[in-house]
């Protein structure tokens, strides 16, 4: 993994990480050191649920969690529910999301919910909410090769099935990520 000490620091919410096609691109985006990514035992709670949903239970959420937090030990946020009181969202289940991001020095939430994070409220912290396809293209624009490096590097990882470079992107459209699959066109024969 390359240092990325000097790079920026998302927060990912739980809608982004149980889309397990989401999660790996993002996670493999933050592996190869493209940005720090954090979230929080609360967020890791939620996104259980939600792969308990999307897979009807059948998914390990033990393995599923311990995977995401062997790789990014440094990720889990801590020390942020004094704040949640004190934070107006839409949405006040959403207020620990936007504490656990102003507690890690996030630059950015990213999140399929983004009206329940509008700009105005996140401004005074510094902090932008992204949806993950934006987030993703922009992390691609950012570095292309290490970007394309570290997509080809997961897409070897599918053995059940395997995937070629078109199922990739039909998979990556599939899940709305229309940007990043615009993105990764111009790669094909690198993925």
């Amino acid at each position: 993994m390359s240092d990325y000490a000097d790079r920026f620091t998302a927060l990912i919410d739980a809608n982004v990480l149980a889309c397990a096609m989401r999660r790996n691109i993002i996670l493999s985006l933050a592996e190869a050191g493209l940005f720090r990514p954090r979230w929080s035992a609360e967020i890791m709670n939620e996104t259980a649920i939600a792969i308990a949903k999307i897979t009807n239970g059948k998914a390990d959420l033990v393995k599923q969690c311990s995977v995401m937090d062997k790789a990014f030990p440094e990720a889990c946020v801590a020390g942020y529910t004094g704040l949640i009181e004190s934070l107006e969202l839409p949405d006040r289940d959403d207020r620990h999301i936007l504490a656990a991001a102003i507690t890690t020095s996030a630059q950015v939430i990213v999140t399929e919910n983004l009206k329940d994070f509008p700009s105005k409220v996140l401004a005074p912290f510094d902090i932008t909410p992204i949806s993950a396809d934006e987030f993703i293209s922009d992390a691609i624009e950012l570095d292309q090769l290490t970007a394309v490096a570290a997509l080809r590097k997961m897409r070897a990882r599918f053995n059940n099935p395997t995937m070629d470079v078109e199922a990739l992107l039909q998979r990556i459209k599939d899940r709305k990520l229309f940007q990043t699959a615009e993105a990764l066109n111009q790669f094909m024969k690198l993925l």
